[in-house]
C-alpha cells in the first residue's frame, strides 16, 4: 500500500506502544516517518524494522515536557526531511492517585507532557503545513478524556483539553486544507495497561460490548485513515477506538 507516498511524518512517543505500532503503520502506507522519543536507542531498533520492510525513518531524540528539546527536534526533523505533513501527537505519561492526595507536580507534569507538550509541538512544525498549505495532526487522546476516570483526573484534563485543542485547531486550520483530529483509544494493551491488576483488567473488560481489548494496531490503522487522502473531509473530530466500552 501507498496512499501515503512522499508524505512525511512525524510521531512523538514512537519508541514503544501506541506511537511504535503508528510509525510502523504510516511507514507501509509509503510515507517517510520521523521518530520521536526520549530512548533514542529504541527509535533506532523500530526504524531498523521500517528500514527492514523497505520504509524509510529517523530517529530524533524528545521530551515532550521540554519546550527547547521540542523546538531542537523539530529543528532537525525539517533539516533532515524538509518539511512535516503529518504529525502524530502520541507521547504521555501518567501520574494515577486520587485527587486528595495528588500533588502539585504530578498534575503539572501530566499536563506539561500531554497537552502542553502536543501544543508546542504542533505550533513548532504548522508553519511548513500552512505554507504547503496541506497537513493532517492528529492527537492521540483517551476515553478518560471523554468519560473521566477515578484516580486519574490529571491524565483524564490533559485528555480533555486535547480534544478541545483539536477542536480549535481544526476551526483555525481548514482554510489551509489542514485537518486536525483525535484518535480516543479505550482499554489498550501496551505498556501503559500492562501495570494494571488481573482484577482490573477484568472488571474493565466486561465494559466492552466486543468482549476484547484493543491492540496498538487498532490504533495505528485508525491514525493511517485520519492521515489519508480517503479523509480529507473529516475534521474536528475525535474518532473512539474502544470496542463500544463508550457510546457518546
Amino acid at each position: 500500500m501507498s496512499t501515503l507516498k512522499g508524505r512525511i511524518a512525524l510521531v512523538t512517543g514512537a519508541s514503544q506502544g501506541i506511537g511504535r505500532a503508528c510509525a510502523l503503520e504510516l511507514a507501509r502506507h509509503g510515507a517517510s516517518v520521523a521518530l520521536a522519543a526520549r530512548n533514542v536507542d529504541k527509535l533506532a531498533e523500530v526504524a531498523a524494522e521500517i528500514a527492514a520492510a523497505g520504509g524509510t525513518a529517523h530517529g530524533f531524540a524528545l521530551d515532550v515536557a521540554s519546550e527547547e528539546s521540542i523546538k531542537a527536534c523539530a529543528k532537525a526533523v525539517t533539516e533532515h526531511f524538509g518539511k512535516v505533513e503529518i504529525l502524530v501527537n502520541n507521547a504521555g505519561i501518567t501520574r494515577d492517585i486520587l485527587a486528595l492526595r495528588m500533588k502539585r507536580k504530578d498534575w503539572d507534569d501530566v499536563l506539561m507532557t500531554n497537552l502542553t507538550g502536543a501544543f508546542l509541538m504542533t505550533q513548532a512544525v504548522m508553519s511548513s503545513m500552512v505554507k504547503n498549505r496541506w497537513g493532517r495532526i492528529i492527537n492521540i487522546t483517551s476515553v478518560v478524556g471523554e468519560t473521566g476516570q477515578a484516580g486519574q483526573s490529571n491524565y483524564a484534563a490533559s485528555k480533555a483539553g486535547l480534544i478541545g485543542l483539536t477542536k480549535s485547531l481544526a476551526r483555525e486550520l481548514g482554510s489551509r486544507t489542514i485537518t486536525v483530529n483525535a484518535v480516543a483509544p479505550g482499554y489498550i494493551e501496551t505498556a501503559m495497561t500492562a501495570i494494571l491488576t488481573d482484577e482490573q483488567k477484568t472488571a474493565m473488560t466486561q465494559h466492552i460490548p466486543l468482549g476484547r481489548v484493543g491492540s496498538d494496531s487498532d490504533i495505528a490503522h485508525a491514525v493511517a485513515f485520519l492521515a489519508s487522502d480517503a479523509a480529507a473531509y473529516i475534521t474536528g473530530h475525535t474518532l473512539d477506538v474502544n470496542g463500544g466500552m463508550h457510546m457518546a
